[in-house]
């Protein structure tokens, strides 16, 4: 005999309560707020997911401002948040993971099933009408796991977005310096150039010896290939500061400053680092979310390992002969040949796995801490010693250099000999306060995006700066060099321009 299922207007009624309960909404921002709050928290900056056309035209709006004064290091860094196409595809994670939080908190729907049967002198109706108990029961449990890993994936995205944010400062402090350093290679060449020629004429006048006038012909050829790769290196650093700010088109006709933010006078005094990453790095946070999720569904693994399946209904049969029937039925899975051992130790496995990522993820952060200050520390000491010892030693000695040459008491091969003294002390200089930004950028993405509240000082913008040193030039009456400290120098190389005759000042060797 068929029997069928049909709800009583009480059941009904508490279906339609838990179907009710269960309907888990979707959020206003989409969890992008906590996003947008971090940004502005650690990096003073605006965090937007650009989702319709209002917002795209409010970035483009906002880019070309930016755009239209020479770029600064903040600007680089509020562009790449604006306009970052990868970053904004992160934040697209947190749709997906909310997504799935809300079909965590929706009860599953009810199975119908209908039939009709006849024989020779009657008919019977089948209606059945169940729904599955074990996920309703596990329902909160569900919801809770969810809910977790949502709040993971929100700061997995907002550590994604600082790790933007840092990749496009390590970029811009190495467009910068490129562009520095090319254009220094260019006064080098210019200077090389001029002396290869003065060596030329000279030698030709039987006044230079041919030692002296390879020895200029070689340092203008090395200078010429030093330039080419100097300015490829230019090319290279700023097209991937471009590719960071997600600049096309027009927007790639930038203007970067001449030169690197200056040095700080002080280096602040950073105390209980490693606690302090420890607190405020995301990843850290988000791994320990993971293994409270996975100890979580361990916990529901062994609860659900003798049943996974249980579903209750309502009978209502139908025959000709006999009427209607009424009554329930139960549906269980038999834990006869799976008794859930394996999904226990599989959860079991992932707990473990998860928890051992996270003791890794804080010790690697830990070393990456006492790494990156010892890194911030050294390349600080490093350019305070070019900027206060070496950059104003050298100014001395080419000033002095000037003075002897103005009173030709030094011949202007001695003068070029000098200029390439210079070029090591310069790009010396350049490569250090290159390496001192990219090292305090590797220390506050140590610390998760952020110096100590105490040790925070904005960073100066050679984009605004008023430090402009005068080069170095040859002058009818030089004054001695000072020797106070210089702040990011912009030595020039002094050119030479080639005479109609040898010098009087040389003898037969040049000297």
């Amino acid at each position: 005999m068929m029997r069928s299922l049909a709800p009583t207007r009480m059941a009904c009624g508490a279906i339609a309560v838990m179907l009710l309960a269960g309907c888990t909404t979707f959020s206003r921002d989409g969890g992008f707020d906590s996003v947008s709050t971090t940004a502005s928290a650690r990096l003073g900056k605006e965090a937007v997911y650009v989702r319709t056309e209002a917002d795209r035209e409010a970035v483009s709006s906002r880019t070309q401002e930016l755009l239209s004064k020479p770029l600064g290091m903040d600007d680089a860094v509020q562009i790449a948040l604006l306009n970052n196409r990868g970053l904004q595809a992160s934040y697209s994670e947190l749709g997906i993971s909310e997504a799935d939080l809300v079909q965590a908190g929706r009860l599953p729907n009810p199975g119908f099933t209908f039939s009709r049967t006849h024989w020779s002198d009657g008919f019977g109706i089948s209606r059945t009408f169940s729904m599955g108990v074990l996920s309703v029961l596990t329902l909160p449990l569900a919801t809770r796991i969810e809910s977790r890993r949502f709040e993971q994936t929100r700061l997995e995205t907002a550590n994604a977005m600082l790790a933007v944010a840092a990749d496009t400062r390590k970029a811009y402090v190495n467009a910068v310096a490129a562009e520095q350093a090319a254009l220094y290679a260019a006064q080098v060449k210019d200077s090389a150039e001029a002396g290869a020629e003065l060596a030329l004429r000279m030698r030709q006048a039987g006044s230079f010896s041919k030692l002296d006038h390879a020895r200029e012909q070689a340092f203008y050829a090395e200078s010429a290939a030093q330039l080419a790769r100097a300015r490829q290196q230019s090319v290279a650093a700023r097209e991937k500061l471009t590719r960071m700010m997600g600049l096309w088109g027009s927007g790639t006709q930038y203007t970067l400053p001449e030169r690197l933010p200056d040095l700080p006078k002080d280096r602040p005094q950073l105390n209980d680092l490693e606690s302090f990453a420890m607190q405020n790095r995301l990843d850290i946070q988000a791994a320990r979310l993971q293994t409270q999720s996975v100890a979580t569904s361990l916990g529901l693994s062994k609860a659900t390992r003798f049943i996974n399946a249980l579903e209750v209904g309502y009978l209502n049969n139908f025959e000709t002969d006999k009427g209607h029937e009424r009554g329930y039925e139960i549906s269980v899975e038999i834990p006869l040949f799976d008794w859930g051992s394996a999904k226990v130790a599989r959860a079991q496995a992932i707990y473990m796995q998860s928890a051992n990522r996270l003791a890794q993820t804080a010790i690697d952060a830990r070393s990456e801490v006492r790494e990156s200050y010892s890194a911030y520390v050294t390349s600080y000491d490093v350019a305070k010693h070019y900027r206060d010892e070496v950059v104003p030693v050298r100014k001395i000695i080419s000033d002095e250099m000037l003075l002897r040459y103005n009173g030709m008491l030094a011949s202007v091969f001695e003068l070029l000999a000098d200029s390439r003294d210079q070029v090591a002390a310069v790009n010396g200089y350049i490569d250090a306060l290159k390496d001192y930004w990219l090292a305090e950028t590797d220390l506050q993405q140590s610390l998760g995006g952020r110096l100590p509240p105490l040790a925070m000082t904005p960073a100066p913008d050679a984009a605004h700066s008023d430090a402009t040193p005068s080069p170095a030039t040859p002058a009818s009456t030089p004054k001695p060099a000072a020797s106070a400290p210089v702040e990011n120098p912009r030595m020039s190389v002094p050119v030479a321009q080639p005479a109609a005759s040898p010098s009087p000042s040389s003898d037969s060797e040049g000297k």
